[in-house]
């Protein structure tokens, strides 16, 4: 593609010199209130000659991103005046906080929001003294930012989330600009892919504006410095169809940008409408803009022999010693007044009117679009009765499922009931190319995998109406996921347990957001982002070490309490609770940890409601404290689990217990709600003392089973009474690829480890004991031989069921007689 081929035309018909004029100057009134917050604690219309008083004492912000998101935003409002179209804009500099601030200041959404940042001369000084501040605002497009899905503190997630909020959503438009470092990283690589899953039959359209300003904090950018015909090659292999912007004289700029945005809508606009009319989707490529402009635009160009303005040395504070260096503060001075604050505000501090008049009308303002607040969008989703997918469960722990099938029986149930005319709906799947692997492939009856590139005969469930997302990144199945919440969607992101990993600090940055939003009343409450953890670090034995790895309960564990809950149901009918539970929840991150492989089932769906509700119970079909007579009142010891594979291995522990030493008072717990081990105080849903003693008294020692890195139970207890006395075994870094018993086996938390350790911790040392320790290690013993040599677990361990423990041990050669109860 020639470079001259993607240029815009230098004008168009419907953008007078009035037109122009009047923008320039929106723009400068925006510039000046993004200069004015960086620096400015009083004096903030410049009334006065600037003096050192009037500067902030700590310089904090970005100058560098924020003329070109305030042109770009000038540009959008004038367009959405002439059309009346429905726009976001999604901010992926997001450390240029301080001009989408001040445009939404200028049209007045920031003031109806927060009436104390009035729109008059003592709003503007708020507003300034705010900024950066304690007290204040975040110098990023945070949360507190009308018109805002997205932070933009951690770079790479812009076009990830501006394609979530466009799923779903036929007549939105989002623009997605997006910085030429951010565009450096691999998350915002790997999301240029979306044309080959955003449908123009149902979905909305995402305009990517590439801001090639040609640095980043410390240097160049390698876009900034690539021709534009390698850009628009780059972005052509995409999907794209890119037009090129570029320049430093503001009112060629202006025009430039203005054809392009038109353009762009226009192209969008035949698309779309090819895709509606029953035609035939419009195979052309979807439109994106590359705009040129220098880094710092209209600031200092030099500062102390420097140059300045188009370099990186404009990213943060160009002007870093106005309080101390009187030259510095006299350019700080000249800067400001370039923007002729007298003109464009009158003598109170309010926006002359002309300018305020730019302003598209109501909801139509990009920081009062109800996308950007998807709460005030969101309908509660339509769930089935549970009772359609629940298994009977005749007696516990007899019979085997794979626990996830269930659920993805459930989510085809749902994507049926919202299903829509046009294809579209309000719940997503989004998952790395495993929904079958992970048995959630029920979806598959009512829906294909979202493809828009040509389809094969050989191709299995794909279609250009699909409902399930599948790509093979992790940071757009969550980024789209997150982008479809915060627009007003309801959905789940399933990953391998291992690999969620790769993109657990958008989940930390999501927390955060929710955190934030929930103090804030104007927030309409989110669906949660719920994410199922399966394919888990137990039962990878067949991929190995490399998949094996539960850390995300890790990360998660220390983020805001009133956002963070982590689940580990033990079958499929309290993973049918748990979902029903997580779905119909707001401004929550729920990580469900669930295996896929077939396990042992033990609750039915009231039992199972009951557990998730308490969060943990004492199964007491699974003890001996309530067999014995003549006992103290407290067990001799309590076994506890959380997760499905630790469940059964503390199960097996018990009947090895119950055969062996029948007299000894055990008591078993399961936890199914990781988070009610915290204190009442720590978090909301924290058992009380009270309630902890209940379940794991208040000084019999507990042997825990985890499904995760042992440090993470005892980090949850720290506060309890007596602490100490939890002795727990959970993933250990020890994997290969090998059998699922030897996993745990490796790891030392087998039913025979378990069993050890509950001898050595009981508070009596029971008849038979001894004997009982010796089988143990005589069965580790011989698992370490048997699977060797026959590439497979032992019979006693591979077909245990609840209750079969007495006539597998007689039938072990190996085995030692047990006594008879």
């Amino acid at each position: 593609m020639a470079e001259q081929d993607t240029r815009t035309p230098h004008h168009t018909d419907e953008y007078s010199d009035d037109d122009l004029a009047l923008d320039l100057r929106w723009w400068a009134a925006a510039n000046y209130l993004t200069v004015a917050q960086i620096y400015l604690q009083d004096n903030s219309l410049l009334r006065e000659p600037l003096r050192a008083e009037h500067i902030k004492p700590r310089l904090l912000g970005h100058w560098g991103t924020s003329p070109g998101l305030s042109a770009i935003y000038t540009v959008l409002n004038r367009h959405i005046r002439r059309t009346g179209a429905e726009w976001l804009y999604v901010t992926g500099p997001g450390h240029g906080g301080p001009a989408l601030v001040a445009a939404t200041y200028l049209e007045g959404t920031y003031s109806e929001i927060y009436p104390q940042v009035s729109r008059d001369a003592a709003g503007i000084e708020r507003l300034c003294r705010q900024f950066s501040a304690p007290g204040g605002v975040p110098s990023h497009v945070s949360v507190q930012t009308p018109g805002s899905i997205h932070e933009g503190g951690e770079l790479g997630y812009a076009l990830a989330h501006a394609a979530g909020a466009a799923f779903d959503r036929p007549d939105l438009l989002v623009a997605c600009v997006i910085g030429d470092g951010e565009a450096e990283t691999g998350p915002l690589s790997a999301s240029w892919k979306l044309p080959a899953f955003l449908n123009p039959r149902r979905d909305g359209a995402v305009l990517p504006i590439l801001h090639l300003n040609g640095a980043k904090i410390a240097g160049p950018t390698v876009l900034g410095r690539s021709s534009d015909a390698d850009v628009a090659a780059y972005l052509s292999g995409q999907g794209w169809a890119p037009e090129f912007v570029e320049g430093d004289d503001p009112r060629q700029v202006f025009r430039d940008l203005s054809a392009a945005v038109d353009a762009a809508h226009a192209r969008i606009t035949a698309i779309q409408r090819a895709a509606r009319s029953g035609a035939g989707a419009d195979t052309r490529r979807w439109p994106a803009i590359v705009l040129r402009t220098p880094k710092g635009w209209t600031g200092p160009h030099t500062v102390d022999g420097a140059v300045v303005e188009g370099t990186h040395r404009a990213h943060q504070v160009p002007l870093s010693g106005v309080r101390e260096n009187p030259h510095h503060l006299a350019r700080l001075e000249e800067w400001l007044r370039s923007y002729h604050p007298e003109r464009q505000f009158d003598e109170n501090g309010t926006l002359a009117g002309e300018l305020a008049a730019l302003a598209p009308d109501g909801d139509r303002r990009m920081g009062s679009t109800p996308y950007a607040n998807g709460g005030r969008l969101r309908r509660p989703l339509r769930i089935p009765p549970l009772e359609r997918y629940a298994l009977d469960v005749d007696a516990p722990g007899e019979t085997f499922h794979e626990t996830t099938r269930v659920f993805g029986e459930l989510m085809r149930d749902i994507y049926a009931e919202g299903l829509r005319p046009d294809g579209g709906g309000d719940f997503r799947l989004f998952c790395p190319d495993e929904t079958a692997s992970n048995r959630l492939g029920a979806v598959f009856e009512i829906t294909d995998r979202c493809w828009q590139l040509p389809v094969t005969d050989a191709d299995d469930g794909l279609g250009a109406d699909g409902r399930v997302m599948e790509v093979l990144s992790e940071h757009l199945c969550q980024g789209w996921l997150e982008g479809y919440l915060l627009a007003g969607g309801h959905g789940v992101f399933a990953s391998y347990e291992a690999f969620a990993m790769v993109s657990v600090s958008m989940l930390i940055q999501h927390a955060k957001w929710l955190q934030h939003a929930r103090t804030l009343p104007w927030r309409e409450p989110v669906s949660s982002l719920n994410v199922l953890l399966t394919s888990t670090c137990w039962r990878n034995d067949h991929n190995g070490f490399s998949h094996q790895g539960p850390g995300m309960i890790d990360a998660a564990i220390p983020l805001a309490p009133d956002v963070v809950r982590i689940w580990l149901p033990p079958d499929s009918n309290t993973l049918l609770s748990i979902a029903d539970h997580c779905l119909r929840s707001t401004d929550h991150v729920n990580l469900v940890v669930v295996d896929k492989q077939p396990h042992l089932q033990y609750l039915t769906l009231e039992q199972a409601a009951d557990h998730c509700a308490a969060g943990a119970s004492v199964w007491h079909w699974a003890g001996t404290e309530d067999d014995t007579d003549g006992s103290p009142d407290e067990p001799d010891v309590v076994l506890a689990a959380a997760g499905d594979v630790p469940t059964q291995e503390i199960l097996a522990a018990a009947e090895l217990l119950r055969t062996w030493v029948p007299w000894l008072r055990v008591r078993v717990v399961n936890v199914v709600d990781l988070m009610a081990l915290l204190p009442a105080d720590n978090h909301p849903h924290g058992y009380s003392d009270t309630v902890f003693e209940n379940l794991f008294t208040e000084d019999t020692h507990v042997v825990f089973a985890f499904h995760g890195y042992s440090r993470a139970v005892h980090e949850l207890l720290h506060g309890r009474p007596n602490p100490d006395r939890f002795h727990v075994r959970g993933f250990s870094e020890q994997g290969t690829t090998t059998t699922p018993f030897d996993m745990v086996v490796l790891n030392r938390m087998s039913r025979y480890h378990l069993a050890l350790e509950a001898l050595r911790r009981s508070r009596r040392v029971p008849e038979h004991g001894d004997e009982l320790a010796r089988y143990c290690r005589a069965q580790l013993d011989r698992h370490r031989q048997y699977v060797v040599a026959h590439l497979e677990d032992m019979p006693e361990v591979r077909d245990w069921t609840w209750g079969s423990l007495g006539s597998q041990a007689l039938s072990s050669q190996e085995a030692e007689p047990r006594p008879s109860r």
